[in-house]
């Protein structure tokens, strides 16, 4: 075993100053031999605040187990989450994207602080994922990631049900398409246990991303939190975090242009979520890799999308599972050239070398992920549209869609409650499209998701024919004519602050196109009459985040100086 990275320092080693540090960890039990061997960092998102992580003490506990028995000492400490189901459509969904930072700033923190030798970060929702890759990345000690897992699907009448069921639901029934008594009875089935939202959502999409970048393991990121490959999955991740202690295989040697390219080549054949570009912005910035925005829309004209996963397809994650999951598609992406096979993984080994036993097609008696030549879509999901709305780009989800492409009268909005009446009030009519502004990482501050007024437009049958456009996100489980990440964002003075009532707009998604359709001068004469609005937040966390944060094209950053 390596020499422990805190025996490495010379503060602690040398002369009667090593006594202080040393009586700390006699207080915690160590003994003397414990100081040679690696101090293991735990970041262990546990809480009963939401499902997603409700599970995560058992998985801690196994990577603990594992670490100690392995020759470790595991030093376990606290990351926060934020239940984005739970705060979807409230003042709290503010505070979703702010925790992202918050949590890497915790993983940095104290792995820098107590000068660990590597870190296990275990996390289910959302945010949880990016957040703890990004300070695995800024300390840029041995690391893995260990996803907390899947939910198994909710089941009434003989249908699977998930999260997004019931916002749909709500839609519905707002539409007089469903009852008071059919809604209740979707809300009490359709999330039965722990385990994070189960399509290939952001949580699900991120996990995937993780694994494609070699910084989890094989499988591991399509288990379901309750079954016991999950926790036996945690406790060898521990065992190879050991391994690449004593080797110093650290994230920035793992996380490479390279592997962010094998990442987005497995979202877009996924069909993942639209968070995934504002994620994976932030994860290649941390890790000091040149990726942009426009990255995304190059691998996308190349990797089709070869899975049927929710939400605008048939599947959840524990059938992607049981079809082969991750290994099975970058099995497919591999054999085409349409990813890196010689990228590093966490195990030490490469990319084909992790691949090397996986079917070179899928198995015949599944119908969740499909061959290359029957792909369900020629191109990836996620495009990058550009114009006057949006000159720095904005994401699009384009699958499952009759015809990305519409122009209509725009129904302004600027914030997303009033947005969300106007829809369950009968106010909005196919053909118009929905601008929901001041919802940035500025101006919301956070930039909120967007679960609420799109499930209800799907609910009320109006997902093909009505637009939305938005500074703000989507949540993972969205899908229809809608677009995210406008940038620049209203609060900034992008044009998207200058849209009137009833001005035209165009949707394009084959000319990758969103804009204002109204001359130039008119266009001028109005942002030379705008001014910004007072900041909502004046203190504390939303303050501090709204005043640092970047654009939403280079990821939403608060460190980009």
């Amino acid at each position: 075993m390596s020499t422990s990275r805190r025996l490495r320092s010379s503060h602690i080693t040398q002369g009667p100053a090593r006594a202080p540090n040393r009586s700390m960890y006699y207080a915690l039990g160590y003994k003397e031999e414990d100081f040679g061997k690696p101090m293991v960092g735990v970041a262990n998102g546990h809480s009963t605040i939401t499902p997603c992580n409700s599970g995560l003490q058992k998985l801690a506990d196994a990577a603990i187990r594992a670490i100690e028995d392995s020759g470790g000492n595991a030093q376990v400490f606290g990351t926060p989450t934020i239940s984005d189901g739970m705060a979807m459509g409230t003042e709290g969904m503010k505070y979703s994207l702010v925790s992202r930072e918050v949590i890497a700033d915790c993983v940095e923190t104290c792995v820098q602080g107590q000068w660990m030798d590597g870190v296990l970060v275990i996390g289910g929702c959302d945010k949880n994922m990016p957040g703890g890759m990004m300070g695995m990345l800024r300390a840029n000690v041995p690391a893995i990631y260990v996803y907390g897992g899947t939910i198994l699907p909710g089941r009434l009448d003989g249908k699977d049900l998930n999260i997004v069921s019931v916002f749909e639901a709500v839609g519905e029934n707002a539409a007089g398409r469903m009852s008071d008594q059919e809604l209740k009875r979707i809300e009490l089935h359709a999330i039965p246990g722990p385990g994070s939202c189960g399509g290939m959502y952001t949580a699900n999409t991120m996990s995937s991303a993780f694994e494609a970048l070699g910084m989890s393991l094989p499988y591991s990121s399509t288990m379901a939190n309750v079954h016991d490959e999950k926790t036996d999955s945690a406790a060898e991740s521990a065992r190879v975090l050991l391994k690449a202690i004593e080797r110093d295989l650290k994230p920035r040697d793992i996380v490479t242009r390279k592997s962010i390219e094998n990442a987005v080549s497995v979202v877009m054949a996924t069909g993942g979520s639209t968070n995934a570009v504002l994620h994976i912005l932030a994860i290649a910035h941390a890790a000091d890799v040149e990726w942009t925005i426009d990255d995304f829309e190059r691998v996308r004209q190349r990797v089709p999308v070869i899975c049927d996963l929710k939400p605008s397809g048939h599947f959840l994650a524990v059938d992607f599972h049981k079809a082969g999951g991750v290994p099975q598609v970058m099995k497919l992406l591999l054999n085409e050239g349409l990813i890196h096979g010689d990228c590093i993984t966490i195990t030490g080994e490469t990319i084909a070398e992790v691949l090397k036993d996986v079917p070179d097609t899928p198995s015949a008696d599944q119908t969740v992920i499909f061959p290359i030549e029957k792909a369900l879509y020629k191109q990836g999901h996620l495009a990058i549209l550009k114009g006057n709305l949006s000159p720095e780009g904005a994401v699009a989800k384009i699958t499952g869609l009759k015809n990305p492409v519409i122009t209509g009268p725009a129904r302004v909005f600027d914030d997303e409650q009033s947005a969300l009446q106007a829809i369950l009030d009968g106010k909005i009519k196919a053909g118009d499209v929905m601008v929901l502004r001041y919802l940035g990482p500025k101006g919301g501050p956070g930039m909120p998701e967007m679960l609420a007024p799109t499930g209800a437009l799907i609910g009320a049958g109006l997902g093909d024919s009505v637009g939305l456009i938005t500074d703000g996100r989507f949540s993972g489980g969205t899908w229809g004519m809608v677009v995210g990440h406008v940038a620049p964002e209203a609060a900034v003075g992008g044009t998207i602050g200058l849209v009137h009532e009833g001005d035209s707009i165009t949707i394009d998604a084959h000319q990758l196109l969103l804009q204002l359709n109204v001359p130039d001068d008119e266009i001028e004469a109005r942002r030379a009459q705008w001014k910004a609005p007072a900041p909502r937040y004046t203190r504390g966390v939303q303050a501090k985040f709204a005043f640092n944060a970047s654009t939403a094209s280079t990821g939403a950053v608060l460190d980009s100086f």
